[in-house]
C-alpha cells in the first residue's frame, strides 16, 4: 500500500525523467515544469494503494497532462485573430534568449522541435513516448484513447513526417548534409575562406522581404555579395540547424525550437548554387520539413 510519503519519494526519483519526457512532448522548458507540477498534484490527490508500477503510472499521468496542454495550445492557435502578424512580429523582433534556455533547446534538438511542432497532439505524444523513450504501444494507447493498433499507426505516421522523404539517398545525402554543416559553421563564424569553399562563384540568394534589412535586395548574385551579407547575420546563424527542406538538405533557424526561417538550397557537386531564405509564414507552413539524421 502506497502512503503519501512513499508516493512523494517515488515521484522525486522520477522527476528528471518525467521532465525530460515533458520537454519533448511540449517543446518548452517552462511548460514542461508546469506539466511535471500538475502531474504531482494529480498523483498526490489520487488513491495509489492498488498501483503496482508507480513509475509507469506517473508516466501515464504526465502524458495525459501533456496531451491536454497540446490540445489547448492547438485550440488557441486556431482561434488566434492574426497568426501571420504574430509570426511576423516574432521574426522582426529578433529578441535574444537567455543562455540557459538556448542550451536547453539545443540539448533537445532545435530542428526536431520544429518538426514535432507540426504534428498533431496525439501523433506527437505517440512518437515521443515510443520512439524517443521506448514505451510500448499498449501503455501509450491508454493515454491517447485509441487501440494499440491505432496508436502504432499514429506513431508510424509521425515517424514518417519527422524523418521525411529525401529526394536523394545514400552517399549523396550524407555529402549534402556535410556541405550544409560546413556552410552553417562558416556562417556562424563569419569565416570568409570557409564560405568561399562551399559557395559556387555564381551563387544566387533569394529571400522574402520580411527577413531583409530595409532597402536590401530580394535577390543577390555572386559569392562575394552573398558572403558580405552572410557575415552580417552571424547572430541569426547561431540558431540555424541542418534539416530536410522539401526533401533536400537545408536548414531551419529556430530560436528555442520555434521556426522563424527556413533555408532551401540547391547544389552542384560540392557547392551551393542557390539559397532561398523563407520567412513568410504562409510559405513556411507549406514547406515539408524533417529532422536530419533520424
Amino acid at each position: 500500500m502506497q502512503n503519501q510519503g512513499e508516493v512523494a519519494e517515488r515521484f522525486n526519483r522520477s522527476r528528471e525523467q518525467l521532465r525530460a519526457m515533458a520537454t519533448r512532448m511540449l517543446g518548452s522548458a517552462d511548460e514542461a515544469d508546469d506539466a511535471v507540477q500538475e502531474t504531482w498534484l494529480r498523483a498526490s490527490r489520487t488513491d495509489s494503494s492498488s498501483i503496482l508500477n508507480m513509475a509507469g503510472w506517473l508516466t501515464t499521468l504526465l502524458a495525459r497532462v501533456c496531451l491536454e496542454m497540446l490540445r489547448t495550445r492547438q485550440r488557441r492557435a486556431h482561434a488566434h485573430a492574426d497568426p501571420v502578424e504574430d509570426e511576423r512580429t516574432a521574426v522582426a523582433s529578433g529578441a535574444p534568449h537567455p543562455e540557459d534556455q538556448f542550451e536547453w533547446a539545443e540539448s533537445v534538438g532545435l530542428a526536431l522541435l520544429v518538426v514535432l511542432d507540426r504534428l498533431g497532439p496525439a501523433e506527437r505524444i505517440a512518437f515521443v513516448l515510443h520512439d524517443l523513450f521506448g514505451l510500448p504501444f499498449e501503455e501509450i494507447a491508454t493515454v491517447v484513447e485509441r487501440t494499440p493498433v491505432a496508436t502504432k499507426k499514429l506513431a508510424s505516421r509521425a515517424r514518417h513526417r519527422v524523418r521525411g522523404a529525401p529526394t536523394v539517398s545514400g552517399e549523396e545525402l550524407t555529402r549534402r548534409y556535410a556541405i550544409v554543416e560546413r556552410f552553417l559553421a562558416a556562417s556562424r563564424a563569419g569565416d570568409v575562406e570557409a564560405l568561399v569553399s562551399v559557395l559556387a562563384p555564381g551563387v544566387v540568394r533569394r529571400a522574402d522581404p520580411l527577413v531583409l534589412r530595409a532597402g536590401a535586395a530580394t535577390e543577390v548574385h555572386g559569392a562575394h555579395r552573398v558572403i558580405e551579407e552572410t557575415r552580417l547575420h552571424t547572430d541569426r546563424a547561431r540558431f540555424a540547424r541542418v534539416a530536410l527542406v522539401d526533401g533536400v538538405p537545408g536548414a531551419v533557424i529556430a530560436p528555442m525550437g520555434k521556426l522563424l526561417l527556413a533555408i532551401r538550397l540547391k547544389f552542384d557537386g560540392d557547392h551551393i548554387t542557390e539559397i532561398d531564405v523563407i520567412a513568410d509564414p504562409l510559405r513556411l507552413r507549406d514547406l515539408r520539413l524533417a529532422a536530419a539524421g533520424l
